[in-house]
């Protein structure tokens, strides 16, 4: 009996350590997955403000940038 009480305790112990390393391996791929998002996104912004600014310089006259690029 002592036998069977073991190796169940074993089982349950080894299945223990099993969801444990699932569990952080969900949490690492959920924090990786978060990052490479916020990167996109922030990416996805860059270029929106860049696009922007091009579109307003590309609207000012060209003397402006001739002064401007003197002072």
């Amino acid at each position: 009996m002592r036998n069977v009480e073991r190796l169940s305790s074993l089982k349950t112990e080894l299945l223990d350590i099993f969801m444990s390393m699932q569990v952080a391996e969900h949490e690492q791929r959920s924090r990786t997955a978060a990052q490479r998002n916020l990167r996109a996104r922030r990416g996805i912004e860059l270029h929106k403000e860049f696009k922007q600014l091009s579109q307003h310089l590309a609207a000012l006259p060209s003397d402006e940038w001739v002064e401007d690029e003197m002072h």
